[in-house]
């Protein structure tokens, strides 16, 4: 097994691991710090702030090369989409 904290390497992946949060939260809130959405997106936005730290005490590189604009898209897709 890799070092990757979530190993997540495909889309489906990805998508596996959002729904299990999405779940997490709704059926166990208290195990959540940041159990509201606007909690969660400020605790992203600060997390991601301070990533590269994290990313140094895992031993490892920051991800300066992942696709951000598609995670942008993917935030401002999910306000509205049915």
């Amino acid at each position: 097994m890799e070092n990757d904290l979530y190993p997540v390497k495909t889309r489906g992946e990805l998508i596996q691991l959002i729904l299990s949060l999405a779940s997490e939260v709704k059926n166990s809130p208290d195990k959540w710090q940041n159990n509201d959405l606007s909690s969660y997106l400020e605790a992203m936005a600060s997390w991601m702030e301070d990533m590269d730290g994290f990313y140094e005490n895992m031993n490892k590189p920051s991800p300066d090369n992942a696709s951000w604009s598609v995670f942008a898209d993917i935030l401002m897709a999910a306000r509205i989409y049915e």
